[in-house]
């Protein structure tokens, strides 16, 4: 009766931490839309909402830190309880930086609206954003359901993601090489293409998770991306 009492607590406390990484997936999937949708129509207060809400999503990611190690610290798990823990950390860790990035899309946008807008780069990075979110999507709910094949599907994507962004950078080049006028606006679309590859990088280590969380092993060792050469353009304004 005490295994079974012990067993069932750590159960609530699973699931409760399990729902507060549920919560996080939501608030960096409204992130990842919102940041895209402020820079396609140069909305000053929807970026500024994006990066308020970022708060929640970094509270949210020190509650799961400290719930999971407390769970550790009380119940002692082992096996496939402990992976989960383990998985839980790692996931709340990869969406945070995800969350990061897209508050960074936002912060660009209040450089870019002073500044003539490059003809169709904002669709470009809306959709390169949108295939983002839906590996997001499902690699949350391969966790939720423990779906292994999904997880590899959203791992496989995230190549597409790569191809995405080493396009528009070839984009930006010519652009910038037409024009000189051109070359302060795709440096910060360049900042924010890149920003979206790499949330693409995080979301895929969330697959992998995944796949370590069900399996017991490591995904297999990681592909190799070709990435084109990035420059970080400088940015003037508050965090």
């Amino acid at each position: 009766m005490q295994d079974q009492h012990i067993a069932s607590a750590f159960d609530r406390d699973l699931e409760a931490i399990q729902a507060m990484i549920m919560k996080m997936g939501g608030l960096v999937e409204v992130a990842i839309v919102d940041s895209a949708k402020a820079l396609a129509t140069r909305d000053l207060e929807l970026a500024e909402d994006v990066r308020a809400k970022d708060k929640k999503i970094d509270l949210l990611e020190e509650k799961v830190n400290e719930e999971a190690a407390r769970l550790i610290a009380l119940r002692s798990p082992m096996g496939s309880d402990l992976r989960t823990v383990l998985s839980v950390m790692k996931i709340s860790g990869n969406l945070e930086r995800v969350g990061d990035y897209a508050k960074n899309l936002a912060k660009r946008t209040e450089v870019l609206v002073r500044i003539p807008a490059i003809e169709g780069a904002s669709g470009a990075i809306k959709r390169m954003a949108r295939e983002v979110e839906l590996m997001l999507k499902d690699a949350l709910d391969a966790y939720i359901q423990h779906d292994v094949d999904m997880a590899h599907d959203v791992r496989a994507r995230d190549h597409d993601v790569d191809q995405m962004y080493n396009a528009l950078f070839r984009e930006f080049l010519t652009f910038m090489m037409e024009d000189p006028r051109n070359i302060t606006a795709c440096m910060h679309l360049h900042f924010i293409a890149k920003n979206i590859e790499r949330m693409g990088d995080h979301i895929t280590s969330v697959a992998e998770q995944v796949i370590y969380l069900v399996t017991g092993e490591m995904a297999e060792e990681a592909r190799k991306k070709v990435s084109s050469v990035y420059i970080e353009p400088p940015v003037q304004g508050k965090e």
